[in-house]
């Protein structure tokens, strides 16, 4: 006994190194998937109001959101000035040139404008001490937040990012005289990314001393990296007798929700920073008895020229070997 329980802590180790953090908990969840199509996480957190405007929900949340959180910021700041400037009185804000804009939050509010982006028309003065602190309070935080938002623009366009396409459909492939999983890549910028590597694991549920718990297995890959992404990448798990798919159905992944996880790791030569990209495929959007079509543009010299994006996604029906076509029959 003290001898197999090394081993048996160190399955129990590999086990749970496998499942990528997800936990049991997550793990023991039915329907659901692990990984959405575009690489997000499908757990839902609840945050409090401050924690978007923490630095890293800045960076992260979309383009729209943040926009938009900006423009909210400038309103309410501005809002919030103006409030103050009509609590000085009505001789706090005086017109130089008439007529006289009303009503008065409305001039009290574009003077804020003027005043937090240093545009300064000076048809509207301070009159006063306090209204003339308020607006050296007011300079100081536009200041700022000018700054702020500037660094957050440049963050946001620096960050290094991958825009990796995955086919939509995985597909049961004939390959050397049996068959394979295989999926399509594409690098969707111009940029280049090299040293990239993938991982491939099949979760499904299986029986378990009685119970049904999700358990996860590494596919071993045709190839697992490759040096230089110009152009497209299919990447190619054989299924034969090593397989965790060997004897394996269309009918039996999808009783047992079986999810490919996919992750690709490479690096960015631009910026020279490590990028990543993941997606994963549920059972029903694996094809069986099919192969992608070429995507590659020749000229008249058979030379290439590029790939065809409209084909990228494209594939049509192939003939599996016997043991394949009744395993997914």
């Amino acid at each position: 006994m003290a001898i197999r329980a090394p081993f048996i802590d160190l399955q129990s180790r590999e086990e749970r190194d496998r499942d990528l953090g997800f936990g049991s908990l997550v793990s023991q969840q039915r329907h659901i998937r692990l990984l959405n199509r575009d690489g997000s996480f499908n757990v839902t957190r609840k945050h409090s109001w401050f924690d978007w405007l923490s630095y890293h929900s800045l960076l992260t949340m979309s383009w729209p959101a943040f926009i938009g959180l900006l423009a909210t910021c400038y309103a309410l700041l501005n809002g919030i000035f103006a409030l103050i400037y009509l609590l000085l009185g009505p001789a706090a804000l005086q017109t130089a040139t008439p007529p006289e804009l009303s009503p008065r939050f409305l001039r009290a509010f574009f003077f804020s404008i003027d005043t937090f982006s240093t545009i300064g028309y000076g048809n509207i003065v301070p009159v006063g001490r306090v209204a003339n602190a308020v607006v050296c309070l007011e300079a100081f935080c536009g200041l700022l937040g000018f700054a702020l938002a500037t660094g957050l623009l440049f963050a946001r366009f620096s960050r290094p990012t991958a825009k990796v396409l995955f086919s939509e459909n995985a597909v049961i492939a004939p390959y050397n005289g049996a068959s394979a999983f295989e999926f399509r890549i594409i690098n969707a910028r111009n940029n280049q990314i090299i040293e990239l590597g993938a991982r491939v694991l099949l979760s499904k549920f299986e029986n378990a001393d009685g119970n049904r718990i999700r358990k996860y297995h590494p596919l071993q890959l045709e190839r697992e990296k490759v040096v230089f992404f110009p152009l497209t990448w299919t990447i190619v798990h054989p299924i034969d007798e090593n397989s965790p798919m060997y004897g394996l159905s269309r009918e039996d992944l999808i009783v047992n929700d079986a999810e490919f996880l996919i992750l690709l790791t490479g690096t960015d030569e631009t910026f020279s920073q490590t990028v990543h990209a993941r997606t994963s495929y549920r059972a029903d959007e694996v094809i069986w008895g099919a192969k992608f079509v070429n995507v590659y543009k020749y000229d008249h010299d058979g030379h290439i020229l590029g790939v065809d994006m409209d084909r990228f996604h494209s594939f049509e029906r192939a003939q599996l070997p016997q043991l394949a076509s009744i395993s997914g029959a």
